[in-house]
């Protein structure tokens, strides 16, 4: 590799690379004198901070009950806790604002304090008689009725008032604009067609369209141009490995356990990537996508050999629920611990995926926010636990599904029958030279002793007299077997297990590479009874818990706790079946808010895992609703739905921010324009290798290996050991190292070099939204990362293949490779002047390299060929390049 001056590149990146400042939106709870009251704005606040000890539990401490006002104003064991109309006169009040409560070093914030007071000041208030007791699963009605939980509604499109015809072109143009209207937010215009073709490609395929493409649409006279552009990319192959990634991110994907240190790798992993892959390249609707990566095992009947590929498709699907952490069967792990520790992880990847929805913080107690109750986390526990029976666990290997058809299973059984003849064979051969090595032996003793020896030696060890062990232990050579045969004809037997050897390699040779799936399944007529655990913990089990959905819902006793129509406990299918019936309230605006979110940068809730109490309330809750039947009515089209998004004016609109003036919406909250957003960190890594014309579109099969280099950075190649055992990787200039990112190795423990700068998807246990950071060793990896360097050498490669070596058709051709567009008269001259510079000066010896070869000076090509790298790297490291406007 060519030594970079990295000043040069610091000045070059200065040139070109165009900014983009985030402004911070600062959000304050409005001041209001309207009454406070327990059900609305208290009860909230004592949930969180005090339910657990004074209200769920069967002991409650002080014989204190928090959960309605007149069980505050009965008290406990020091008297009532409040005394309505006044906060200092209260114990609660006293006891919070001493710190004493809550206990442990936890405090509540002065906000919720302030509140506290001010209802207690005013007299207690509750807005509604309360019952006598409370019970458990006793919703209120502001729980009940909370956005989330409504059944999805089927809003009125707005109209579109006169003049803004050409601001709406779809029922979602009208409800964002309805918004846009009310907030008198400006709106940016249309966006050009370079930019638009640009913004689809990465935001559909995560590669940028080439030179050619973006001429063409540019070019296009044609009136519905764009909407043929969407079709066109929804249909590419590069669809399915872009959003599979953002599913993948939901699913907790990986190709390791993690858990532990040892972070053992999972080799046949990818078989559910794949599956997720493909189910967005055949737009497979949504709802068969849930009940396959829920259920697939109960839709398809046991036993499981010799599968059809259809089969094989919906098995591939159950590696969701094998997505989670797991560190069973890892040395220096509590197993017990472990294999609960995979239930709940999973039961976080289900209901964030699915529901949106935090049901994990219900493990030890009732949700502190929402109204998930500690039963109904344990109803979940109870459709996942006959597939993960922590009592009668079972090993990674005795969940693979073997995918041998029936030639190839017979085939395997010749190969081992002839193994077997083999060996015995082999074991003959030996056991003869065994003999022959002992006769030897013998011959060596005197003539009296022969006999004896032989005999001696033929008599079992247990059976042999004192005489007959004194001998064998006078004369060991006569101990001779098959194990210490080469200590004594060494040359012999060498050649003997090398003739051995070859044949067995070549019997091998003939048996099937091996193929697994690694499928999530239950035993027959095997359902073990999970229990309520106290405050979590698995040693300490309490009620019988049968199966069931949230009881907010009314879905806690709608799935039987074994189905008679399948011989597994049909409780997945069941629950499946029950997300997928209808316009389910959570399944449906769940991934409606996710698919907004990948084309816009933030949902219409910004909290995709989190729709709860805790997350933000949707921006536009009546287009989340219109979205989520839309879906349905669909024949729950994933592709339709976001065409239908695509082809707004929403989406269309540039990213220009008002000219002059203060902007009234600086999050883009109401959509007035487009967010930029940076690229996601895979696609940084393939839209450089696709400007490089490095990319490999090989689709499928195993990952790609992923180990660290000499240096310790993790790089794509298999490791081998060094002389010092440590396991070391280097580059290698084969297809393999240049595949999608997709199809890269995800090990928990050693992330891709070149893309970790980039906010990856943190799977711990899963992603529900990537971060977006931007720090200074993003940076600073463009300009030093050697795979980053060697992708530029690529890159300026090509161009040199392609327009030659005169520095101006360079400069215009490594523009359009990177940007699909060629540059402006100035931007072309000023780079072309730099390029002729920095060439010059590559071609000079160096002050500070006096000891190297010729100074420093590089050969006239070599020089002519770092300098375009330099600019290769610097076009691949700017904001045009890493951001989609």
């Amino acid at each position: 590799m060519l030594p970079i001056r990295k000043t040069l590149l610091s000045a070059i990146l200065t040139l070109i690379c165009f900014s983009f400042i985030a402004c911070p939106i600062s959000i304050g709870l409005a001041q209001t004198s309207e009454p406070v009251h327990f059900e609305t704005q208290v009860r909230a606040i004592l949930k969180a901070h005090c339910f657990h000890c004074h209200g769920e539990q069967e002991h409650r401490e002080a014989g204190l009950d928090l959960r309605l006002v007149h069980l505050m104003k009965k008290g406990g064991e020091s008297g009532s806790a409040i005394n309505p109309g006044s906060s200092k006169d209260s114990l609660l009040m006293q006891r919070v604002d001493s710190g004493e409560m809550p206990p442990g070093g936890k405090t509540i914030p002065e906000s919720q304090k302030e509140v506290l007071r001010r209802w207690l000041d005013s007299g207690a208030l509750t807005k509604r008689e309360e019952p006598q007791t409370p019970s458990v699963e006793d919703w209120t009605e502001e729980e009940r009725t909370y956005w989330l939980y409504q059944p999805v509604a089927n809003p009125i499109v707005p109209p579109i008032a006169a003049g803004d015809e050409s601001l709406a072109s779809s029922p979602i143009d009208a409800f964002v604009l309805e918004k846009i209207r009310q907030k008198q937010i400006p709106i940016a215009p249309i966006a050009d067609r370079l930019t638009l073709i640009r913004r689809l490609s990465l935001d559909l395929l995560g590669i940028p369209p080439t030179h050619e493409e973006c001429q063409s649409f540019v070019e296009d006279p044609n009136i519905d141009a764009y909407e043929r552009l969407v079709d066109r990319l929804l249909a590419d192959p590069r669809y399915g490995e872009h959003w599979g990634r953002h599913w993948l991110d939901v699913a907790g994907y990986a190709d390791s356990d993690g858990y532990s240190e040892h972070d053992t790798q999972r080799p046949w992993a990818w078989q559910y990537r794949d599956y997720v892959i493909s189910s967005f390249n055949s737009d497979l609707p949504y709802d068969q996508f849930v009940i396959e990566q829920l259920a697939g095992d109960e839709l398809v009947m046991q036993p499981w050999e010799n599968l059809a590929s259809e089969q094989q498709r919906i098995l591939s699907a159950t590696g969701f629920l094998r997505t989670a952490p797991d560190g069973t069967e890892h040395q220096g792990v509590d197993q017990e611990v472990a294999k609960n520790d995979v239930i709940a992880d999973t039961i976080k990847i289900v209901s964030s995926s699915f529901l949106g929805l935090t049901v994990g913080c219900a493990q030890c107690h009732d949700h502190r926010y929402d109204p998930i109750s500690q039963r109904d986390y344990y109803r979940m526990r109870a459709l996942l636990e006959p597939g993960l029976d922590w009592k009668s666990w079972r090993g990674k290997s005795a969940r693979l599904v073997n995918l041998w058809d029936a030639q190839q299973r017979q085939r395997a059984a010749d190969v081992d029958k002839e193994l077997s003849e083999l060996e015995a064979k082999r074991l003959m051969e030996l056991d003869a030279i065994v003999n022959d090595i002992f006769e030897k032996e013998v011959a060596k003793l005197p003539q009296e002793q022969h006999e004896a020896a032989k005999l001696a030696r033929s008599t079992a060890a247990d059976k042999r007299s004192q005489e007959q062990q004194t001998l064998l232990r006078d004369f060991p050579s006569l101990n001779v077997d098959r194990g210490s045969a080469i200590l004594y004809d060494g040359a012999r037997i060498n050649e003997f297990n090398k003739k051995y050897e070859t044949l067995s390699a070549e019997i091998k040779s003939k048996r099937p590479a091996d193929l697994f799936l690694a499928s999530f399944s239950e035993v027959p007529n095997q359902i073990p009874t999970t229990f309520l655990f106290y405050r979590g913990d698995f040693h300490q089990p309490k009620d019988p818990i049968q199966p069931g959905g949230l009881s907010i819902l009314g879905e806690h006793d709608k799935i039987a706790q074994d189905d008679p129509s399948v011989p597994t406990s049909g409780r997945r299918l069941q629950f499946a079946k029950m997300l997928t019936t209808g316009v389910h309230p959570l399944l449906t605006r769940s991934i409606t808010n996710r698919t907004w979110m990948h084309h816009f940068g933030r949902g219409i809730a910004s909290n995709p895992g989190d729709l709860g109490m805790l997350g933000e309330r949707p921006t536009h809750p009546e287009l989340l609703d219109w979205l989520s039947r839309e879906l349905v009515q669909a024949g729950w089209s994933r592709k339709r739905l976001s065409r239908e998004i695509l082809l707004t004016e929403t989406y269309r609109r540039s990213s220009a921010r008002p000219a002059g003036g203060l902007d009234s919406d600086p999050q883009n909250i109401w959509l007035g324009r487009t967010n930029v957003r940076r690229l996601h960190a895979e696609s940084v890594r393939d839209a450089m290798l696709a400007a490089s014309g490095m990319l490999t579109l090989n689709m499928f099969g195993p990952s790609s290996k992923v180990s660290p280099d000499e240096v310790g950075q993790f790089i794509i190649g298999k490791a081998t050991r060094d002389g010092n055992g440590i396991l070391i990787a280097k580059h290698e200039e084969i297809a393999e190292v240049y595949r999608r990112s997709v199809y890269v190795e995800v090990r928990r423990s050693m992330p891709l070099g070149v893309i970790e700068p980039f906010d990856p998807a943190t799977i711990s246990p899963n992603c529900d939204r990537r971060s977006q950071s931007t720090v200074a060793t993003q940076s600073l990896m463009l300009m030093n990362n050697s795979s980053v360097v060697r992708i530029s050498e690529h890159f300026a490669s090509r161009v040199a293949r392609e327009v030659g070596q005169a520095p101006a058709d360079q400069v215009v051709r490594a523009w359009q490779l990177a940007y699909g567009s060629s540059p402006a008269e100035a931007q072309r001259n000023q780079l072309t002047s730099w390029l002729e510079q920095q060439r010059a000066a590559l071609a000079q010896p160096s002050p500070d390299q006096a000891s190297a070869p010729n100074g420093g000076a590089l050969e006239p090509a070599k020089a002519n060929q770092q300098a375009l790298a330099l600019l290769c790297q610097a076009l691949l490291s700017s904001n045009a390049f890493l951001y989609i406007d």
